[in-house]
């Protein structure tokens, strides 16, 4: 990958198309401004990579360790650090910001995301299985899971089965999504469909690994 940054979802909105008379889907993200916090290299930790933080930080939440660590860079407190290995990153410096002009209009991305939470589901909702019969005594609960399998062989539950449990909260992908506006003064792209996690989550963006053919 050439491009990334860090960014947060503001919202979802849409535009109207008149070469295509469509109405187009668009997810609006405040990409940047990122900070180079650290600059990792091939001879000191074996293989090439940069650590962008975004995000404001008040003094009062950091801890010493983490005031040392942006000291050091000489970068203002930031809240969210994640490390891309970038093919340009050892040209790099540390200390230099990335905004929303790091991409253009046309480019394809992917972007990574916190799915929303879901809280403890029930297989009809987190596995799309259909309920139950509702007459002839299958009741009293309907939307619970039917037959686990045979009770003397191999009398037990094979792992793997789709039961309830937690759904959502969970990192997601989304690949080949277009970049159709840059806004550079106020960091803000506009990416064609939807993108993972609730507003106000942080995602990454960058460049997409399976180029659509």
């Amino acid at each position: 990958m050439t491009k990334a940054i860090i960014g947060k979802k503001i919202g979802m909105t849409q535009i109207f198309d008149e070469a295509t008379n469509k109405v187009i889907p668009l997810t609006v993200v405040e990409a940047g401004p990122c900070v180079v916090v650290q600059k990792k290299t091939v001879e000191n930790d074996g293989y090439s990579a940069v650590q962008l933080g975004f995000g404001d930080l008040r003094e009062k939440l950091a801890n010493k360790p983490v005031k040392g660590h942006f000291a050091k860079a000489d970068a203002p407190l930031k809240r969210t650090l994640k490390e891309f290995r970038l093919e340009g990153a050892d040209a790099m410096e540390v200390g230099a910001i990335l905004k929303a002009d790091t991409f253009e209009v046309g480019d394809i991305v992917d972007v990574c995301g916190t799915s929303k939470g879901k809280g403890f589901q029930g297989t009809i909702k987190k596995n799309n299985q259909h309920s139950l019969k509702e007459t002839h005594g299958t009741g009293p609960v309907h939307r619970q899971a039917g037959s686990m399998g045979a009770c003397s062989s191999p009398s037990r539950i094979f792992k793997g089965k789709k039961l309830a449990g937690h759904m959502g909260a969970e990192k997601v992908t989304i690949q080949n999504l277009e970049i159709v506006k840059i806004d550079a003064e106020n960091n803000l792209i506009a990416i064609k469909g939807a993108i993972p996690g609730p507003k106000n989550g942080i995602v990454t963006i960058c460049d997409c690994v399976k180029k659509k053919a």
